[in-house]
């Protein structure tokens, strides 16, 4: 828990993540909004305040749930008060490559550590481990209006997959990754983004005619997997095509 809370050379730890959002929005704060960077900010020093390990200790459920709250609202923040122009677009483009990416991790995990089959009905632990899975893509009562409360791994997979209207299935965030391409490609014309398209476009194909049943046959494993592997290459791809591009190419253009 203290290293993916507040472990400081950790990467991937909460504190960590967001003392990294604060430096790349103090780097580009022309570009943002006042009122984004104000929360940001402000979120910042909640999470570095000189007691906020005794209030971990005494409180760790409220501490998590203020952040999640605040991250939810930073959001909210930046969709009301930013521009929706290209500097949006790729804010959008981090925001769903890291969620698509996530998403299918978390799947992979629960699925990976449930021994029986996936059609059986889960006992009781298992029950709620599918809830909290739910639950941490903020999905269980979203499911439940779709599947009812029966929670059953094979139809949790299916809608954090596959569902095209939930905000965080990885078929919806990779739809959105598409659009910020086409979008930011339309802004941009002289970047050729051929490549990010055409990784994006093959995710987004076999999400959308894909089969839950055909998945679990063929192994879901490997097709997370893939999936993660993907929205690797896209990331990658984008840097290279809009961040890390020879001068040479730049002056070209």
């Amino acid at each position: 828990m203290n290293l993916l809370t507040f472990k400081a050379g950790s990467r991937h730890s909460i504190v960590s993540c967001i003392g990294l959002a604060r430096e790349n929005a103090r780097q580009v704060r022309e570009q943002i909004s006042s009122e984004m960077w104000e929360q940001l900010n402000r979120l910042y020093h909640e999470v570095k305040r000189p007691d906020v390990a005794r209030f971990w200790e005494s409180q760790p459920i409220e501490f998590l749930h203020s952040v999640r709250e605040k991250a939810h609202l930073f959001q909210g923040v930046t969709d009301s008060t930013m521009s929706h122009g290209e500097g949006w677009q790729f804010i959008q483009l981090g925001r769903f490559i890291e969620r698509a990416s996530a998403t299918a991790t978390l799947i992979d995990v629960h699925f990976s550590a449930c021994e029986q089959a996936p059609d059986e009905d889960p006992v009781l632990a298992e029950h709620l481990e599918w809830i909290g899975l739910l639950k941490s893509c903020t999905a269980f009562e979203a499911y439940c209006k779709v599947y009812t409360a029966e929670v059953t791994p094979t139809r949790v997979a299916e809608y954090l997959l596959l569902n095209e209207e939930f905000p965080h299935s990885v078929r919806f965030a990779i739809d959105m990754v598409h659009s910020a391409l086409t979008a930011i490609g339309v802004a941009s014309p002289a970047r050729k983004a051929d490549r990010a398209q055409k990784l994006t476009g093959r995710v987004r194909a076999s999400l959308s005619f894909g089969q839950i049943d055909e998945m679990l046959a063929s192994g879901l494993h490997g097709y997370l997997e893939n999936i993660q592997r993907q929205c690797h290459q896209i990331h990658t791809a984008i840097h290279q095509i809009y961040i890390s591009y020879p001068i040479q190419s730049a002056l070209e253009a």
